[in-house]
């Protein structure tokens, strides 16, 4: 075993050696079986081992794994970006390819930047965000994401970045019913641009369902719709994080097809590659490229394994499994089956607050009781705690805090692969179950 860092986030002192993967389950170098109930961190939406996408890899990596992207098109890269352009039907023009979510966000927001620069407005340079949010390890990225805790080492070398409120209809602010909601969020906004100037804001960045940062928090219905009508008032380009509920997690190819609106700049990650080689992407419109051809002649954004060979192959088999196979409906139809599901477990728990989520994406807020809402004290780590006896037990779910305040609140989600059957799905809530009981029970 080995220490795991601090960063892991899933409070496991010593990790033990991973050695074999296969399906919704993976197996440490002494036979213990996991079952992986959050696809690691919502990235597995395959599962491990899926001899298809295998097979797509070792093809091309027996042609070539990587030619230099600026000196080289390839067969793989192609077929992806016309596979995904076709699957945002027509949102969006163009692509940038990277590594990583955090890599996917920081190049959406240089293309902001370099968008305003080539209309000439070189003085929209800020950007918008909210608070329980997270984007990325970047320090870009870092700077728009609103997770106290993540950003506390790093305050001071961070970019100037607004926030305004989550888009969470289980913690309102004061005041605020559900019907005035959407309505309250799009005037914050309105009210942040028109304070810092909005000659100077270049974009709002924001999840249309909050992963880390809130525990599954889809955004209220409509509200993604009132903040593109504020924004294009003012001419603030519209940033979608979809790196985490994106890519088919929320049972939808893109997260915001539920909302049937497109935004300006897309980043997608985690799902795209299904974690076979690491990939991402930033999607983005014919309005905010056309200016950047016209002036600069190409986005001023890249890295050295953009539209890695190999990494574009294993995109595009995954991205053919999942429509072949028709498992987006599976994620729409046994996803809302599983929530349901899981609700009807855990309700015997006063301090299970809230079940949520949408598709194979399910968040679990943990609380001191039901009618107050009131979070547990940090000090407890309930959430960490349920993970750790979780992981003890055999079950691979990822344990959050901090999604209330920065500090208190904690949350499980839970985000299986796309194609878990319905036996794997029942022994993900079996385990989750038990191992909450066992927290909940101790005074640990």
């Amino acid at each position: 075993m080995s220490r795991a860092s601090l960063g892991s986030g899933f409070g496991i002192d010593e990790l033990p050696r991973i050695v074999l993967g296969s399906g919704s389950y993976l197996y440490d170098s002494t036979g213990k079986r996991y079952v992986d109930g959050s696809g690691g961190p919502a990235v597995f939406c395959l599962g491990h081992g899926h001899p298809e996408v295998n097979a797509a890899i070792a093809r091309q990596f027996n042609e070539i794994a990587y030619a230099y992207r600026y000196l080289f098109t390839s067969s793989a890269l192609e077929r992806l970006t016309e596979t995904l352009l076709r699957l945002c039907n027509g949102g969006f023009r163009d692509i940038v390819y990277s590594g990583s979510g955090s890599e996917a966000v920081e190049s959406a927001l240089k293309v902001a930047l370099q968008h305003f620069a080539a209309r000439g407005l070189p003085n929209k340079r800020r950007f918008i965000a909210r608070e329980r949010s997270w984007h990325g390890d970047t320090l870009g990225a870092l700077s728009i994401s609103g997770f106290a805790a993540r950003r506390r080492a790093f305050e001071g070398s961070l970019m100037d970045v607004s926030f305004v409120s989550p888009a969470n209809s289980y913690r309102m602010p004061e005041g605020v019913t559900s019907d005035t909601l959407v309505s309250h969020l799009a005037a914050e906004l309105e009210q942040r641009i028109l304070l810092l100037g909005p000659e100077s804001v270049a974009a709002f960045v924001f999840e249309p369902i909050v992963g880390a940062a809130g525990g599954v928090v889809p955004a209220p219905a409509g509200y993604a719709r009132a903040v593109q009508a504020v924004c294009r008032k003012y001419d603030v380009l519209l940033i979608a994080d979809e790196v985490m509920c994106g890519a088919g997690r929320s049972g939808t190819w893109r997260a915001l097809e539920f909302d049937a609106m497109t935004p300006d700049i897309m980043a997608i990650a985690k799902g795209l590659a299904g974690g076979y080689i690491p990939l991402a992407a930033t999607l983005i419109s014919a309005s905010v490229s056309d200016p950047i051809f016209s002036e600069h002649g190409a986005f001023m954004t890249g890295h050295t394994f953009t539209g890695h060979t190999a990494a574009c192959a294993a995109g595009l088999a995954v991205q053919q499994i999942i429509e072949r196979d028709r498992l987006l409906e599976r994620v729409r139809i046994a996803g809302g089956a599983f929530q349901d599901a899981i609700r009807d477990s855990l309700s015997r728990f006063e301090q299970v607050g809230d079940v949520r989520g949408r598709g194979m994406f399910i968040g679990i807020e943990l609380v001191g009781d039901r009618l107050s809402k009131r979070p547990m004290p940090p000090a407890r780590g309930i959430s960490f705690d349920i993970g750790r006896r979780a992981f003890a037990g055999g079950l691979v779910c990822y344990p959050c805090t901090g999604n209330v305040d920065g500090a208190s609140g904690d949350t499980l989600i839970i985000a299986p692969p796309y194609n878990a059957t319905d036996a794997e799905l029942e022994e993900i809530l079996v385990k989750l179950t038990r191992a909450i009981d066992a927290a909940l029970s101790s005074t640990a």
